[in-house]
């Protein structure tokens, strides 16, 4: 899908992960929190140059921003946020991996109401949307790719699930994906 609105090529997106929090049970108790990670996967080339995620905020150019790491998903609607400013990425990054991941080890049907989105980031217009559940006992998810082809970027959907609880761990399966 090429990124287009009204006026043009799309030029800011965000990647917004959600889910409820864990709900306690009639004594009280309540099992282990959920913390799911929304993450960006930067690429030049085949090769991964930059990432931001729950443990990197910004990438080395500042184009990428992850907005906080949620770790109960508490609140209403997005829970984690990336933003990514298209005009702002250095020219060497070609393709941007967008992945989720349950960092406490959860598979996606175990959570409640768990999604990501791809949003166009100046009018909030949702470009895709991932019901997590669908994705099968897995904790990892390669959302989809976004590539540079000029003059605009092109997103392509993939919704590869993975057996990963950190980016790191998905690195190998995405890079396959990357053509």
């Amino acid at each position: 899908m090429r990124l287009m609105d009204q006026s043009g090529a799309v030029q800011y997106v965000k990647l917004a992960v959600g889910w409820d929090p864990v709900r306690r049970t009639r004594f009280g108790s309540r099992s282990r929190d959920v913390d799911l990670n929304a993450s960006a996967l930067l690429y030049a080339d085949r090769t991964l140059v930059d990432a931001v995620y729950h443990e990197q905020l910004t990438s080395s150019d500042g184009a990428v921003r992850h907005h906080g790491d949620s770790t109960t998903g508490e609140g209403k609607g997005d829970n984690e946020v990336i933003t990514i400013d298209l005009t702002r990425l250095g020219a060497h990054v070609d393709a941007i991996a967008l992945l989720v991941t349950c960092y406490t080890g959860q598979t996606f049907p175990e959570i409640d109401n768990a999604f990501c989105r791809l949003l166009d980031g100046t009018t909030d217009r949702e470009l895709n949307r991932y019901d997590l559940a669908t994705a099968g006992p897995v904790s990892g998810l390669l959302m989809g790719i976004l590539h540079r082809r000029h003059p605009a970027w092109e997103y392509h959907r993939r919704e590869l699930p993975l057996a990963a609880r950190h980016p790191v761990e998905a690195v190998p399966a995405i890079t396959a994906h990357l053509s």
